[in-house]
């Protein structure tokens, strides 16, 4: 999915499927040629022809299970981090993943759906004295988003050594496996790896997850939350002002694809309200009114000056869906 997309000139989906999937969600939380950019941090996206509200593990569970049964295309968006929606939208079914019940354990397991937002519950895990999930506050993602790429981050400070991933706190998770089953699957199973796990590989979606926190000093926490907020504001734009999907670029062992970027002054190239930001080369802001396209072309300038001046091929990061 992380590869360029090519055009796609799909025939429109029949609008009597349309109408028996529609049919089988709540009125109240379906919505028809709803535009996405809203729901995405890059601020950019077409309309869905269809966009459920999943706001229970149950309800995502059963938009799955009508959409697979049924054979319309869908999408799963959590937070809507790290991913790029055509300007021409999302053919079928959108199912917008908004659950977020927690249940705290007196051990310091926490079971929480995997469309609450991370930071909400780092915030919540600090306030109870539960540590783990401090190393990655400020990074925008909800809980299944956070395992489908073992969210990861330096930390702590000051020395930044240690690459800390939300795998180190996994306990378990609950799936609805690509073959329809509701299962809990442990560490094992999900195959963590750098920006990898079986979710790459399956069509198993997080229903929840389990992470096992220890016991911690909140002012400690507090303190760890405050200098990576601040050492990630110095080199991260701040998505209220100029939206961005995360970096753009995968990662080059002993290079990194950034410092590719920067090295032939391109921070601050613009193709029309899509920049490449002036404090992080790895990273793509909108400037206003981007579109998709001005995206792309500025991916697809980016990896010609690098593999023409520096002779490495830079491979997209984030996820390109829609119809382009």
């Amino acid at each position: 999915m992380s590869k360029l997309p090519s055009p796609s000139n799909a025939p429109p989906i029949d609008p009597a499927t349309l109408a028996r999937v529609a049919s089988a969600f709540d009125p109240a939380r379906l919505t028809r040629n709803t535009p996405l950019a809203p729901f995405t941090t890059f601020r950019i996206g077409g309309p869905a022809d269809l966009l459920f509200e999943a706001d229970t593990a149950d309800a995502l569970a059963h938009a799955l299970l009508v959409a697979r049964e049924t054979g319309i295309p869908y999408l799963v968006l959590g937070l809507g981090a790290n991913v790029l929606v055509a300007d021409k939208g999302i053919r079928g079914l959108v199912i917008r993943n908004t659950s977020q019940h927690a249940v705290w354990h007196d051990d310091g397991r926490v079971w929480v759906e995997s469309g609450a937002v991370m930071q909400k519950l780092i915030l919540e895990a600090v306030k109870r004295g539960w540590s783990g999930l401090e190393h990655y506050v400020g990074i925008p993602s909800s809980v299944g988003g956070a395992i489908w790429q073992n969210l990861h981050f330096l930390s702590p400070a000051p020395e930044r050594e240690r690459t800390m991933f939300i795998a180190d706190v996994f306990h378990s998770a609950d799936l609805l496996t690509q073959e329809n089953e509701r299962k809990t699957v442990d560490k094992a199973y999900m195959a963590f790896g750098y920006d990898d796990t079986v979710l790459h590989h399956r069509a198993d979606i997080v229903l929840a997850a389990t992470f096992q926190l220890e016991k911690g000093d909140p002012l400690a926490m507090h303190r760890v939350m405050q200098e990576n907020l601040s050492w990630r504001g110095s080199r991260h734009p701040w998505l209220d002002w100029h939206p961005s999907a995360g970096s753009i670029f995968k990662k080059i062992e002993g290079v990194g694809a950034g410092r590719l970027v920067d090295s032939l002054g391109l921070k601050g190239y613009r193709v029309g309200d899509a920049q490449i930001s002036h404090i992080h080369a790895n990273i793509m802001v909108n400037l206003g009114s981007a579109t998709s396209a001005d995206v792309i072309a500025l991916v697809k300038h980016a990896q010609h000056e690098v593999r023409e001046k520096l002779g490495h091929q830079l491979e997209p990061e984030i996820n390109f869906v829609g119809e382009y």
